[in-house]
């Protein structure tokens, strides 16, 4: 293991900025995480895990250490006849872990296949797409405290899960690292989930009546890579924005004068699409320089070769504030913004 001074970024973000960190570190154990840990606190340095690199936007160089985390494996720990729990290290790839779940057919994590970053983000941000939370798939986090290098596991319970929220990103934000997850999966009889987005109009176009989890695994790809451009072809971080939760109220009065606002009914509200929004708005395709509002999603911003961050961050800025105006309502950026 060693610890490199200067280093570019531009490759460890799926935004393709161009960044530096101060010192960088790529470890595959947890004693060498440790061992990382000890020189941050020696140095008194900040420091920023990356895992897939899916999620982060960096508008300034990061002053201190930037930790790879290349922590792997997948193991079956206990099972039944009707569930099967399994527990992952936090570097194996998001979308290869639901690919390895679909071949054994372990129902649960198929309408969040695709979704980019490795499994390590996907508590703290509790991803979600389709109608489906990571939280209801989660029995335990195990995770290492920055500053005493002592493990704990977090129950379920423990995380405070919302949406798009953790006690990870909150109250704890900055306190641990997220090193592996545990999952309590279906063996059989799966809890389909189909109501969300196109799912059904997907398996209909493929005369698909009866569908299995691993057609609709298969639909949500189709679906995402028809609407999320590929980052190796265009830098970008998905979805950047979160669908914003209002009030009934509060969507009575929207719905007033724009009567055909997508949204969707939940328990806390109703849950606005945030693309639609952008897109009424008139972001959808536009460019400034290399910053932009992918053309296909108006959810994605995207950099067009040599966007800086700063500059993606003030496009942000801008759909925010037009937003407010418009709609009254206030997006707020599911991506982590580094600066």
């Amino acid at each position: 293991m060693n610890i490199i001074e200067n280093y570019s970024l531009k490759l460890y973000n799926t935004f393709g900025i161009e960044a530096k960190a101060k010192y960088f570190a790529e470890v595959s154990t947890i004693q060498d995480l440790k061992k990382v840990l000890v020189f941050r606190r020696q140095n008194n340095l900040p420091i920023l895990f990356i895992g897939g690199g899916s999620n982060l936007l960096f508008v300034d160089d990061f002053p201190g250490v930037v930790l790879k985390l290349n922590l792997k494996g997948i193991e079956i720990i206990n099972e039944n006849d009707n569930e099967v729990l399994v527990k992952t290290q936090g570097s194996e790839n998001w979308h290869n872990f639901v690919l390895w779940t679909l071949e054994n057919d372990f129902g649960g994590l198929e309408n969040l296949s695709l979704i980019p970053g490795n499994v390590g983000t996907a508590p703290m941000q509790n991803i979600g797409a389709y109608g489906v939370e990571v939280k209801d798939y989660i029995t335990e986090v195990q995770t290492l405290h920055l500053e005493t290098g002592d493990e704990r596991i977090f129950t379920n319970e423990e995380c405070n899960f919302g949406y798009r929220e953790s006690v990870f990103k909150n109250e704890l934000r900055g306190q641990y690292v997220l090193v592996a997850v545990t999952f309590k999966l279906s063996k059989k009889n799966h809890t389909l989930h189909l109501d969300y987005g196109a799912i059904k109009t997907e398996l209909e176009q493929e005369n698909i009546t009866e569908p299995t989890i691993q057609d609709i695994s298969t639909a949500v790809i189709r679906i995402r890579e028809s609407k999320l451009p590929d980052p190796s072809q265009i830098g970008n971080s998905g979805s950047f924005f979160k669908n914003p939760v209002v009030t009934n109220e509060e969507f009575a009065e929207i719905e007033k004068t724009y009567p055909t606002v997508s949204h969707f009914k939940t328990d806390a509200g109703v849950k606005l699409a945030a693309g639609w929004l952008i897109e009424q708005a008139g972001w959808k395709g536009k460019r400034f320089g290399d910053a932009g509002v992918h053309d296909k999603q108006a959810l994605v911003l995207v950099n067009h070769g040599n966007a800086t961050g700063r500059e993606i961050y003030d496009l942000s800025e801008q759909i925010i504030n037009d937003i407010k105006t418009k709609f009254g309502v206030t997006l707020t950026r599911e991506v982590n913004i580094i600066k």
